[in-house]
């Protein structure tokens, strides 16, 4: 019998919807997204990991050009500050926002971002993922970061990019890594927290997207937000204060004499500042940020029923 005249065992059409997932269910995506991380191969692990340090050190290889030529750098009873030609929001705000082709880079192309892992707290807390692997995913995790955000700043060095717009490339990166090793520990530590509250929100909401365009749509405005304010993120950093050092150390007579500046003129742009004056603390911040204010707050209030 033709099932359209209301014969046989049909079954009712389906409904199709496009709208966005809601929150109760992105936290069930959070949770079985880090259930699969930690259980990735490790080698698998590693290089989406160096990957992900890579796309990241794009976005600020991206974000150094265009904010290139609008920062002039003055020195005030040891004070640095920066001046730009541009409203200093107009500036931040437009480096923010092709920043964010770093992490759209990670979330779309696929890879292992060790601020947006923080995440996988939530798997942790509902107890479907050990510590053991939980550290062992983050360690991973930052090493290759590391890796590839270090190794794009080397490559890039050799590329000469940073003599670009008579040297303006280059004195926006020295800018640049000389204000983040210039920070206190408290300072750094907070302004990494508060990066990471943000990145982990743009990663939270892509659980609710269902296509590319939703999440590059989404990433974009935290993204943007944490670098026009001026927060610290720590893989980040990677490039932004190696290429710095690279060029302090490695750029010809020619580059400073365009820049009208000398090494002296960057005296706290060291690798001891690098690592324990900025990494450490914004490393530490950029765990609390993630795994506290944006993963614990979410699974407590969506996933802590379901606790046997």
């Amino acid at each position: 019998m033709d099932d359209r005249t209301g014969g046989g065992d049909t079954q009712p059409p389906q409904l199709v919807t496009f709208d966005a997932i809601l929150p109760p269910a992105m936290a069930l995506r959070a949770e079985e997204t880090g259930i699969k991380r930690v259980n990735t191969d490790l080698m698998t692990r590693f290089a989406l990991s160096v990957l992900a340090g890579a796309f990241i050190a794009f976005g600020a290889i991206f974000a150094t050009t265009v904010m290139a030529g609008n920062v002039e750098v003055a020195s005030m009873d040891g004070a640095w500050t920066g001046y730009a030609r541009l409203p200093y929001g107009v500036v931040r705000l437009l480096g923010g926002l092709v920043f964010s082709l770093g992490l759209i880079l990670v979330v779309i192309g696929g890879a292992e971002l060790f601020t947006g892992n923080n995440l996988i707290v939530m798997a942790w807390a509902s107890r479907k993922v050990r510590t053991r692997d939980l550290l062992e995913n983050w360690a991973v995790a930052f090493a290759g970061n590391f890796v590839g955000a270090f190794m794009t700043a080397v490559l890039a060095f050799y590329s000469t990019q940073y003599t670009f717009g008579g040297g303006a490339v280059g004195l926006t990166a020295l800018a640049t890594a000389h204000a983040k090793t210039s920070l206190a520990f408290i300072p750094a530590l907070a302004l990494g927290i508060l990066c990471n509250a943000l990145v982990c929100l743009g990663v939270w909401m892509c659980y609710g997207a269902r296509s590319s365009v939703d999440r590059i749509l989404t990433i974009v405005p935290p993204v943007a937000a944490f670098v026009a304010a001026g927060f610290e993120h720590s893989i980040a950093n990677i490039y932004f204060i190696s290429i710095g050092l690279f060029i302090k150390s490695g750029a010809p007579n020619s580059f400073w004499t365009a820049i009208g500046k000398t090494t002296a003129d960057f005296p706290n742009l060291n690798w001891s500042n690098f690592l324990i004056g900025n990494l450490l603390p914004v490393t530490i911040g950029n765990i609390i940020g993630g795994s506290i204010m944006v993963a614990a707050v979410y699974w407590f209030v969506y996933l802590r029923k379901k606790l046997p």
